[in-house]
């Protein structure tokens, strides 16, 4: 297969996937292709995820899209009716991520009976975390000496975690191919980001 039609291919996916989702697809598909423009589609992923608010269903979808020069993130949520609108309404959002702003791709997999685990076995959930330093997490805790009885300020210590995108998929609420979906994207934005020099 050519890369042409490879593109076309991918691009049609990406689309037959937001329908499925079955979540606002013109909102949605409208969005993500402006967002994605006359770029070639690389890779995605499509998660939608629904929550309990009190007496409400609230339903949020999220498309991640790798190009050959940018990652996309695309956001939709619903909102119910309330003061500021006498209406149900979705409030849908994009964000482009220069390839070489990614800083880390995180993909943690969570097994079951990991004694008996064969090569290719998809696992039962996987979190994918993106960061690109719009949004660092600080946890700090006070420091202390080695010495038990020590009652001196050593001021603090902690840890900077760049956490713009944490995305987890389960076979279990999402199903396999969404699972398959998410280790495939996340080895392509993975390989794009050890592809860029800095």
């Amino acid at each position: 297969m050519d890369a042409m039609a490879k593109t076309s291919t991918t691009t049609q996916g990406l689309r037959a996937a937001i329908e499925r989702s079955g979540y606002y697809p013109a909102l949605v598909a409208e969005a993500v292709e402006a967002a994605v423009g006359g770029e070639a589609v690389k890779s995605y992923l499509v998660h939608q995820e629904t929550t309990f608010d009190q007496n409400e269903v609230r339903r949020h979808v999220t498309v991640l899209v790798l190009t050959a020069n940018r990652f996309l993130v695309s956001h939709t949520d619903e909102q119910a009716a309330d003061g500021t609108s006498p209406t149900p309404y979705a409030t849908t959002s994009t964000e482009s991520v220069k390839i070489g702003r990614i800083s880390s791709v995180v993909v943690s997999r969570v097994v079951a009976n990991p004694e008996q685990y064969t090569p290719g076995t998809l696992p039962r959930e996987v979190v994918l975390t993106i960061g690109w330093g719009a949004v660092s997490r600080l946890d700090l805790e006070p420091a202390a000496c080695g010495d038990p009885n020590c009652e001196a300020d050593h001021g603090y210590t902690g840890s900077s975690t760049a956490d713009d995108l944490s995305l987890r998929v389960s076979e279990a609420g999402d199903g396999p191919e969404t699972v398959r979906q998410a280790l495939a994207f996340a080895q392509s934005i993975s390989e794009a980001t050890a592809d860029v020099t800095r």
